[in-house]
């Protein structure tokens, strides 16, 4: 089998990793394949396209009120006051309700405009709630970065504290609505930044890092992982998955890692601390600076085992076999949470967004693992995938001499209950059959009794009456004479 034929199920183009629409930045299976900038203008195409189809039905709705209004009117002309009356407060309402439609479908419509928020009475609870140790020190080191920027400095804090306040209103959303609004949010401070306030884009890059953390950090414990979606249920699901996946080796994936080498272990050790860390942050950029610094580990163990520079096909077989070893927790949710509420220029380019686009590859391989995949046979791929059995088998000549004991004997004693399983399961099955088969020889038996039973049907018929004695005495017919008695005759 060539090495070609191994990859086949694993490898993955690198332009794959690209927006479809051709742009140039990296893609995302999140965003249907396309980057953050693309995405937006789908997105924005889409919805746009759906408001001008809920617009016309509103109107076409209300076309139909007024043109059956209008005909009850001319045909019920003579009817009472009373009933007239009725009827136009009926219409009436109907068109509220369809003006009502019209106005939540319109382009315009937004929940809270800027005047609302600032002539609201009542702060917003989220900013003045006594906040966590972590979110006062980010706020504190967000002041004082913006102290060096003076009056733009003072703009920037002003939009970011309005877009909170804002967001505290918009928690009836949808997280996609709401990821719509910190997207929006991104791409007109950027934009601001650099037109009206002429700031390079090296400074523009790293204040909108210092914004996305300021004001990701209050809001991480409503958007990470809300009620409102299924992100939750997609986490248990890629846990068991990962967990029945336990099995796969790194000959199976192809892996370029040596783990044998204790410099190629120590990487891979850091490489899994790294990948489940990401769950720990609360800031979108620190999550994927987690991915990135797995990513990073895995070359260098590969580069290590290779003795050589590693190439970008290596990297996802590795990271894949990463993810399975380590089985981070709520893995969907931590990839939904960067997606919605980083900073877009990062996942589009870089080396967090390619790094980013190659988890997400990971991810979905895992996601659809077959036999065919792994090069396995389906029969041995179920096998594996029901616990029956296990491919991890350490034969005796392959340990090195400096191979621990107590290692070779923990292999010998999980090849030795595999064994016993595999013979125990065997017996199971024996005595199964054995079990079946008694059964229906039983059943068999009394089939064919049955249908001699009915063959020849068995006929009792009455006793028949018993003889009366030669030489009793008759009691019923008095008149006879009696029995002859025996006489004697002497010669």
């Amino acid at each position: 089998m060539s090495l070609k034929s191994e990859r086949r199920g694993i490898h993955v183009d690198q332009s794959d990793l690209l927006c479809k629409k051709g742009c140039g930045y990296y893609g995302n299976p999140a965003w249907q394949g396309f980057c953050s900038k693309c995405w937006r203008e789908e997105y924005h195409k889409a919805r746009q396209k759906q408001i001008q189809e809920d617009w016309e039905l509103a109107e076409r709705l209300q076309r139909e009120e007024e043109e059956a209004f209008a005909s009850s009117q001319s045909s019920q002309g003579a009817q009472s006051l009373t009933f007239s009356k009725f009827e136009e407060k009926k219409t009436n309402e109907k068109t509220r309700k369809v003006t009502t439609v019209k106005k939540f479908f319109s382009a315009s419509s937004r929940v809270g405009s800027k005047k609302e928020i600032q002539e609201a009475k009542a702060p917003s609870p989220s900013i003045n709630r006594q906040t966590s140790i972590e979110t006062d020190r980010v706020s504190k080191e967000f002041i004082e970065f913006l102290k060096t920027f003076h009056k733009t400095g003072q703009e920037i804090y002003k939009q970011t504290k309005l877009f909170l306040e804002g967001m505290h209103y918009k928690r009836d959303l949808s997280i996609e609505e709401q990821s719509e609004c910190a997207q929006d949010f991104y791409h007109n401070v950027a934009e601001r930044m650099q037109t009206r306030g002429k700031v390079p884009p090296e400074r523009v890059e790293k204040i909108m890092d210092q914004i996305e953390k300021y004001i990701m950090t209050r809001l991480y414990k409503y958007v990470f992982c809300p009620e409102t979606t299924d992100d939750e249920k997609k986490d248990l699901a890629i846990q068991k998955r990962i967990r029945a996946l336990r099995w796969v080796t790194p000959q199976m994936l192809c892996v370029p890692v040596n783990e044998d080498i204790p410099e190629v272990s120590d990487m891979v050790v850091k490489a899994i601390t790294d990948i489940i860390e990401m769950d720990s942050k609360r800031v979108p950029r620190d999550k994927l600076a987690c991915i990135t610094k797995c990513s990073k580990h895995i070359f260098n163990a590969i580069k290590i085992t290779k003795n050589e520079p590693a190439s970008a096909d290596d990297l996802l077989p590795t990271l894949i076999y990463i993810v399975l070893k380590g089985n981070p927790p709520r893995l969907q949710s931590n990839i939904q949470y960067i997606t919605r509420f980083c900073n877009p220029s990062r996942l589009m380019t870089g080396e967090d967004g390619y790094y980013f686009t190659n988890l997400c590859c990971a991810v979905a391989f895992i996601e659809k693992l077959d036999a065919q995949s792994l090069n396995l046979s389906q029969e041995d791929f179920d096998r594996y995938m029901s616990g029956q059995t296990s491919p991890r088998k350490q034969e005796a000549e392959s340990w090195s001499p400096d191979a621990c004991l107590g290692v070779k004997q923990m292999y010998k004693n999980l090849d030795l209950l595999s064994q016993l399983n595999e013979r125990q399961e065997r017996i199971m099955n024996e005595a199964k059959k054995l079990e079946k088969d008694l059964i229906d020889w039983t059943d068999g038996i009394a089939r064919e009794v049955q249908d001699i039973v009915e063959k020849y049907p068995l006929e009792i018929k009455p006793p028949n009456q018993p003889l009366a004695a030669i030489d009793s005495e008759n009691v019923e017919n008095d008149k006879l004479p009696p029995p002859l008695q025996p006489q004697v005759y002497a010669g």
